[in-house]
């Protein structure tokens, strides 16, 4: 610890969300000051809140603000850090920010430029690893880009193969090839989102790898030697992101996994690695486990997301090893001294509309809660506002224990208790999968969840005892009093209408006193109890939660114009009260008016007024929480008006484009 307290005194964190909130909690824990940085977008944001001090660097788009690099040193010599840490995403792996950060005197908390340079594109990286003697998958990362000779070059490694972008990250520039007939069109498709992703068309081919899992090995250097803190399984990804990881992976052997360990250590070694990195493999598992079927993908030059599974089983704090590390210390334990104690597992929590295909989504968070038992590393809190300038990540939940079936079982419970409302979420598809069969035996694979999307991503429907719940909080009846409901010769009976989505439901209460309630819907009719401080409901003890949210509510009020009543039971349901005062045209579903489904940036305009369209033509391209989503026609029909122009910003909701019909 001498060490960081001689030289950082004082450390400021160039990114936002959950990365830096995470970074802060251990600079505090170790006695080390620290400097956040914001956008407009970001002024009250949690990380703002939590570090001694605070500059803002510019508007709500990264590209005006956490990717501005001379703004954020300038800001770190203005107010005396003497270190700059990344985070991830944004400059993490710019060696340019790097060698930008050394020159004005500060020191980088991370590895050296030419170690990033080493590992930033793939075909440069495979040549390396083959040098140091880490394993490769079959393909050609050569630099002979002629279409025909890449074609050959896949006949010889034998189909089906995988074309894949040099520069490229997160699927893009990637596509599978079956057939030797299929090859030239995906070529185009894969160097095409290439040029538009990286601004780079260069590809490799790889041989695809029939029960692919993705296994990752935590590394860690001091410039000279390195260690693994063992490995993670990352294989359970939508669209090649990741969705739940776990370490250690299931299955692993001690063999295999000294194996691959020894591996991703040679590769750190390899480019004179400093502080905390991922080397990923790719694990042929049509055959079990074994240690000649895993395969060098690429590394990581930078903590990553999932790295909190990694400090559950081994006790060890990553960000305190990567300032210690950073400062001049060399590494804090030897190899043999790094534990692997009991199973963990994290769930990336987002606000997503997963029934429409995981779009991203927005919103303020008027209800946030995380259960006791997991960690919860986020971002954001109760009130604050998912930006669409941001990755739409609310939080990511961890639990750990002694097996992994205990693990499991306690993420299960973790996700049972965690409430959100004011956005959508991905809340109930990972409880979905969670529960999985095949998840649960530890029988995964990077295919499993596009194999059973359909049963993973159906939108819960509440019952009508959930409904009857949500019907008591509308009318504010969850706050109990002795004689609620009390008449002197019958029960006081009140109609109550929500909106589930675009059904209004309605329902007749009858208040019978002492916290006692009978409620119909329909042909059900349910008695509804408060007692123990709980909801009984036909005598049954029931887990749930209602809480209203959203204008007009508070302590003792029922639930307002524009509110909202979440009832959480396991899955989260959300109802709208409708205001009678207030009823709001709603757009025609005649596919007339084309709307932006959530705030963004219009990219592209395609449409022209007086243009025939038919349905499924692209119409306009937004761009939100860094995602382009084409915008199509959804029916045939004119364009009669095109109601906006590129480069303007929009709310959810907002005509784009108004068609007619033909005539």
């Amino acid at each position: 610890m001498n060490g960081i307290a001689r030289m950082f005194s004082k450390i400021l964190i160039a990114n936002r969300g959950e990365i830096a909130c995470r970074v802060i909690e251990t600079a505090r824990a170790i006695g080390v000051g620290t400097v956040a940085v914001y956008s407009d977008a970001d002024a009250r944001a949690r990380h703002v809140q939590m570090a001694d001090a605070a500059v803002h660097i510019g508007g709500s788009a990264p590209g005006d603000s956490y990717l501005r690099g001379d703004v954020i040193i300038q800001a770190a010599l203005d107010t005396g850090a003497q270190a700059i840490h990344p985070g991830y995403g944004f400059l993490s792996e710019n060696p340019e920010f790097v060698e930008a950060v050394e020159a004005a005197g500060l020191v980088f908390i991370g590895p050296s430029a030419s170690a990033i340079r080493a590992m930033g594109l793939k075909d440069a990286a495979k040549a390396l690893m083959v040098k140091a003697g880490v394993p490769v998958v079959p393909g050609y990362h050569g630099a002979d880009q002629d279409a025909g000779f890449l074609a050959q070059e896949a006949e010889k490694i034998g189909y089906p193969v995988l074309i894949k972008a040099v520069a490229g990250g997160g699927g893009k520039g990637m596509r599978r090839v079956e057939w030797a007939e299929e090859f030239n069109d995906a070529l185009d498709s894969a160097r095409a989102e290439a040029r538009g992703a990286f601004g780079n068309t260069a590809v490799l081919i790889e041989k695809y790898v029939d029960k692919p899992r993705h296994i990752e090995v935590q590394v860690f250097g001091d410039g000279t030697r390195a260690v693994h803190l063992h490995e993670r399984d990352c294989s359970l990804q939508r669209r090649h992101q990741k969705v739940i990881e776990e370490a250690p992976a299931p299955g692993m052997t001690p063999a295999l996994r000294a194996t691959m360990g020894a591996a991703a250590v040679r590769a750190a070694e390899a480019i004179g690695y400093k502080g905390a990195g991922t080397v990923e493999f790719i694990v042929d598992a049509s055959d079990g486990l074994r240690e000649d079927r895993f395969y060098f993908m690429e590394m990581n030059t930078r903590l990553q997301v999932e790295h909190p599974v990694t400090e559950a089983i081994t006790g060890i704090d990553l960000v305190e090893w990567q300032l210690r590390v950073a400062a001049g210390e060399g590494l804090p334990l030897a190899q043999d001294q790094i534990p692997l104690n009991g199973h963990a597992f994290e769930v990336r929590l987002y606000a997503e509309d997963v029934p429409k295909g995981f779009l991203p989504a927005t919103g303020t968070l008027s209800h946030l809660q995380f259960p006791p038992q997991a960690r919860a590393d986020s971002g954001v809190r109760e009130g604050d506002t998912i930006s669409p300038f941001y990755d739409p990540m609310i939080a990511k939940l961890i639990t750990h224990g002694p097996t992994r079936a205990i693990a499991l079982a306690r993420m299960a419970q973790a996700l049972d208790h965690t409430q959100v409302a004011g956005s959508v979420t991905n809340h109930s598809f990972l409880r979905a999968l969670v529960a999985q069969a095949e998840f649960r035996t530890g029988d995964v694979d990077t295919g499993l969840i596009e194999r059973h999307l359909e049963a993973l991503t159906g939108d819960p429907v509440p019952c009508s005892r959930t409904c009857a719940l949500a019907a008591l909080g509308a009318l504010g009846m969850d706050q109990i009093t002795p004689f609620q409901g009390f008449t002197l010769w019958q029960p006081m009976t009140h109609l109550s209408e929500i909106l589930w989505q675009d059904e209004i439901i309605v329902l007749r209460i009858a208040a019978l006193g002492q916290g006692r309630f009978q409620v119909e819907l329909a042909d059900q009719i349910h008695l509804i109890e408060w007692r123990d401080d709980t909801w009984w409901i036909d005598g049954d003890k029931s887990p749930a939660q209602i809480v209203r949210h959203g204008a007009g509510t508070g302590a003792g009020t029922g639930a307002g114009n524009g509110a909202g009543v979440s009832v959480f039971w396991g899955n989260g349901y959300h109802f709208t009260v409708p205001d009678p005062l207030d009823k709001a045209e709603t757009v025609a579903g005649d596919g007339t008016l084309i709307v932006a489904p959530m705030p963004g940036l219009v990219k592209s305009v395609y449409a022209r007024q007086g243009q025939e369209v038919t349905a499924g033509d692209r119409l306009a391209i937004l761009e939100a929480m860094k995602m382009e989503h084409v915008m199509t026609a959804a029916r045939d029909g004119v364009v009669a008006e095109v109601l906006v122009s590129p480069g303007s910003q929009v709310e959810a909701g907002a005509a784009l484009i108004r068609l007619e019909a033909l005539e």
